[in-house]
């Protein structure tokens, strides 16, 4: 009996994953869905996404269209990719110029940090 070194799970799981690079940042921003605006901590952020660390609950499902306002970058719209314990990671909208306000402050505004604390 041979084993193989990739799980068989592994291989059946198609999770789409953020494509490009995630940084760590100490910024502060608000995602507002509908009327509910939620004040969070950016934890990491990419071109194509951006998870926070939220103050209060946000119940927006996967796939509902949400809006991030940062002081430092700007308005992002984007959709909710998951939501899980106070945290919120959102896919920037394509049609959006959103990936080119994060290239801007990438290549302008960005310092590399590491986290303080983990979960």
């Amino acid at each position: 009996m041979q084993f193989s070194s990739k799980s068989p799970i592994q291989g059946n799981l198609k999770i789409k994953t953020r494509g490009s690079s995630r940084h760590h940042a100490r910024l502060t921003g608000q995602v507002r869905y509908f009327t509910k605006l939620v004040t969070g901590r950016v934890v990491d952020i990419s071109t194509s996404g951006i998870a926070l660390d939220l103050q209060a609950p946000l119940y927006a499902a996967a796939g509902s269209k949400v809006r991030v306002e940062c002081d430092d970058i700007g308005l992002l719209d984007g959709f909710v990719r998951w939501a899980h314990n106070g945290r919120i990671g959102i896919e920037f909208d394509r049609s959006s110029n959103a990936s080119a306000k994060v290239a801007s402050y990438f290549r302008f505004f960005h310092k590399d940090i590491k986290p303080v604390l983990k979960r």
